[in-house]
């Protein structure tokens, strides 16, 4: 088996290092160090993951017509040795090999007593012994002997299968192991081909070998979890530089991202549950640098089981090229509709009925979510792993997300000058989007774990969306700060305002500076959210700038001392004028008035010039 492995490596190799290479990641040529050329381990790791698929392709094939003959030679032996009882050669058979190991055992003591005993006296020893009667007779008979005989020949004829097996297994472990640094950094369809003939190859072996290969097993799992580890670090340090360069400024939405959202979560896919659906809901994968996934290597051979794996890991490539095609046509044919209507519908990101402005940060951890969601429908065994690495990235983005724009962090890494009330709305709508699509996330990823550990995760996941309604109800409550903070600073300079109010009327009659420049900022404040939050969030908001309002400014007027008619209109008109801007706000009545917006500032207009003023 070994010398069978290692001629079809020797001869291969020249033939695939010589194919154009592809432009997958990691190959590379170092030369041996006396500048001979590449040595095996780099002609292996010069391989492209195509050209390496082939590789193993064609030793399954090597190994498979091994390990046949093998186990039609044990077949053969067990028929023999299970028919041998009462045939007229079993006894003389029996009797045969215990004379040789008598042979060779008293060859042994008399090698031992420094000489060794003529042939013929050792046969002569071995035939009393054979014919003696005595106690010991039966221990030794030709019965038993056969039957000793027969045992051991099963055990060994089992255990020579077990050794061709083992060490098949053994040199595909070689194999994988020379590559080790370089299947993590593939991209995911690469790394699939590697990982599905590897698990077709195990299945195979160990189903004519009999028993489990441990080695192999751990050795692919190792690959499989680095290959995980590899792509969750890059993407962590992808996002993490994505959202220090984030300007928080609103970007289209481009057909891809929304067919994204179509093709994952598709509501009947997800309560089906089952593994057909969940497979279909797979979107595109690309590699590190956003580039489209390749095919795997052509002139495959295709006349093997060796290769189903590898058919099928081109199957599932084949499933999510067309959802992605479809959903990008389905969602392109929806644009065209939607702008024959007047509507520019890639301004905003649709999901479950609702539309969220975008960020550049928001759509890259969209794309990055599809790609861990790939990598846990095609890699079930580790899907346990996957569903932590996504955990921890939705940590890390809302945790940066909060740093950056309620923290003002982005003043100090992207340049920003300020954080505006645009930067909050936009932060929210994404922060809100990610919140809205937690529990179907959830739900795709759990279809592959184990049912032992759900509870603890689910915890997790609840833990995570927690977090990021707080953040997205923080940024709302700085939102209503940013105003009463621009309230207060109006009120700071009213005293002065009124002052002039006792001087004789002018033939101005418009509001003071501070009613107008109150209301141009909350009308400002009131343009921009209503752009970008959504109604419910904006009527959340202003309902509580509202409050604020009535009690803040009620509570400065009462203060002031106006003792002329003139300083006395130009109050009314004043309070009149924000009474005017509190009226348009966009805000659930809660109270009981017919009056939109009615508070304090209504009470203290009607106990100062009556109701008919109020």
């Amino acid at each position: 088996m070994k010398t069978a492995i290692k001629t079809a490596v020797a001869e291969l190799l020249p033939v695939l290092v010589g194919q154009p290479p592809e432009s997958d990641m990691g190959a590379e040529h170092t030369v041996d160090a006396d500048g001979g050329g590449l040595s095996l381990a780099s002609k292996l790791r010069s391989l492209s993951s195509g050209s390496f698929v082939q590789l193993l392709a064609t030793i399954f094939k090597i190994v498979q017509a091994h390990l046949v003959r093998a186990a039609e030679v044990k077949r053969a032996i067990e028929w023999v040795m299970c028919n041998l009882d009462g045939h007229y050669a079993a006894d003389s058979v029996a009797a045969a090999i215990a004379l040789g190991a008598m042979v060779a055992e008293s060859s042994q003591e008399s090698n031992g007593q420094g000489g060794a005993l003529p042939l013929s006296a050792s046969l002569r020893s071995t035939s009393k012994v054979l014919s003696s009667p005595g106690k010991g007779s039966d221990a030794i008979s030709p019965s038993n002997l056969s039957k000793n005989f027969r045992a051991d020949v099963l055990r060994e004829n089992a255990e020579a299968v077990f050794a061709a097996c083992d060490a098949a297994h053994g040199r595909w472990a070689k194999l994988l192991g020379v590559r080790a640094l370089l299947h993590p950094k593939l991209r995911l369809q690469d790394f699939l081909s590697i990982y599905n003939i590897t698990q077709e190859f195990i299945t195979s072996t160990e189903k004519v070998g009999g028993r489990l290969g441990y080695s192999i097993r751990g050795t692919l799992q190792s690959q499989a979890k680095s290959f995980v580890d590899f792509q969750h670090e890059s993407r962590m340090t992808k996002i993490r530089a994505v959202l220090d360069q984030e300007t928080w400024v609103e970007v289209d939405v481009p057909d891809e991202f929304q067919a994204i959202v179509s093709s994952l979560f598709d509501s009947e896919a997800i309560v089906s549950g089952s593994k057909d659906n969940a497979e279909s809901n797979m979107t595109e994968s690309y590699s590190n640098e956003g580039s489209q996934v390749g095919s795997v290597a052509q002139n495959e051979p295709t006349d093997s089981s060796s290769t189903t794996a590898v058919n099928a890991a081109q199957g599932k490539a084949e499933v999510i090229e067309r959802k992605k095609s479809d959903a990008v046509t389905s969602s392109q044919s929806n644009n065209s509709n939607t702008k024959e209507r007047g509507k520019n519908a890639t301004q905003t990101l649709e999901y479950g009925g609702v539309s969220y402005h975008m960020v550049n940060c928001g759509l890259i951890l969209l794309k990055m979510l599809s790609e861990y969601i790939d990598m846990n429908h095609l890699l079930p065994a580790l899907s346990l792993e996957v569903v932590h690495r996504v955990v921890e990235i939705l940590k890390f983005f809302n945790t940066r997300t909060c740093q950056l724009v309620l923290g003002a962090g982005a003043m100090q890494v992207s340049g920003l000058k300020s954080i505006t009330s645009k930067h909050l709305a936009l932060a929210s709508q994404v922060i809100s989007f990610i919140y809205a699509i937690i529990p179907e996330l959830r739900q795709i990823l759990f279809l592959k774990v184990p049912e032992p550990r759900k509870s603890l995760l689910l915890s997790e996941f609840d833990r995570v969306a927690q977090d990021y309604k707080v953040h997205r109800d923080e940024i709302h409550t700085k939102l209503v700060q940013i105003m009463r903070e621009r309230l207060l600073v109006h009120l700071r300079g009213l005293p002065q305002i009124v002052e002039s109010w006792n001087r004789p009327e002018d033939a101005d009659p418009q509001p003071s500076q501070f009613a107008r420049s109150l209301t141009k900022e909350v009308g400002f404040l009131q343009r921009v959210l209503s752009r970008t939050l959504h109604e419910v969030d904006v009527q959340a908001i202003f309902r509580q700038v509202v409050v604020i309002f009535h009690s803040q400014i009620s509570d400065a007027f009462s203060r002031l001392e106006i003792g002329t008619p003139q300083a006395k209109d130009r109050l009314h008109r004043d309070i009149t004028h924000i009474l005017g801007c509190i009226r348009s706000l966009p805000s659930d009545n809660s109270n009981n008035s017919a009056t939109p917006n009615w508070g304090q500032l209504d009470e203290f207009l009607a106990q100062r010039f009556g109701a008919e003023a109020s």
